[in-house]
């Protein structure tokens, strides 16, 4: 794997960072590859309990898709780039458990804008170019673009799909496309901060929230109270329950155990 992409860990928290700041950290083959195997990992590791999401400088979180790479033809990946990419795709279509936060310093447009929108927390700078340009290019936006009516009114979405044009970041903020807008140097450290705080619950508590409101987004009321039920039971069974209620009950901080 190379360096495209690079990860870190504090504590429970995964940083995962696209590093191509002189590509505006546009999406190819090993970038796919090094945040699906990110993904993977953290799914696959009770101690990860939450990752974050970012770019390489201020001028871009991500530009989308590389079109150099699309002009000129992908590359051969190694098995292990290519469980990565299946890792990326799913996480378009939000099949991993780990939340993630996304934090922009820079422009997210095209398929930085959509990877934005996959994640649960959005933080982004002042400023800063947020869009789906890809009509302007004789494309759609096949990441996760195309979902986005479940964010924002259908008439807005429709706007910025089929003209191209940019979303004003305090407007998405408005409209509720992010959580936060802030400076560009504030960024970071808010997301790390909310990292802190999710990390630091029940982790079974937090991926339960996390899937069942996913659900609630696009399901009807009946679907989320059946699909609820079986997590309940899971739940209130669990020891990190027993064990939060214990720690409060002994007025201490509870040790989560994932199961």
């Amino acid at each position: 794997m190379g360096d495209e992409v690079v990860v870190t860990r504090d504590g429970h928290v995964q940083t995962i960072r696209i590093n191509r700041p002189d590509s505006y950290n546009a999406i190819n083959q090993q970038v796919m590859a090094g945040i699906g195997n990110a993904l993977i990992a953290a799914d696959a590791d009770r101690d990860i309990r939450v990752s974050i999401l970012t770019g390489t400088g201020d001028k871009a979180f991500c530009a989308g898709m590389d079109l150099r790479m699309f002009s000129e033809g992908q590359p051969e990946l190694s098995q292990e780039e290519e469980i990565g990419r299946e890792g990326f795709m799913s996480f378009m279509h939000e099949r991993f458990q780990t939340p993630v936060i996304g934090a922009a310093q820079g422009l997210a447009l095209g398929g930085g804008f959509e990877l934005l929108m996959c994640c649960d927390m959005i933080i982004v700078a002042e400023g800063v170019k947020l869009g789906l340009p890809e009509a302007k290019r004789g494309f759609f936006p096949a990441g996760s673009g195309v979902l986005l009516p479940q964010r924002i009114p259908l008439p807005i979405a429709l706007e910025l799909g089929m003209t191209g044009d940019f979303l004003e970041t305090q407007r998405a903020k408005e409209l509720g496309c992010v959580n936060y807008v802030v400076p560009a140097e504030e960024v970071l450290p808010l997301a790390e901060s909310f990292a802190l705080k999710i990390s630091s619950n029940g982790p079974l508590g937090v991926q339960s929230t996390r899937s069942l409101m996913r659900l609630a987004a696009g399901a009807s009321t009946q679907t989320v109270w059946e699909a609820q039920i079986p997590v309940q039971e899971m739940i209130w069974a669990s020891e990190d329950a027993k064990e939060g209620a214990d720690a409060f009950v002994e007025k201490r901080e509870p040790v989560w155990k994932g199961r």
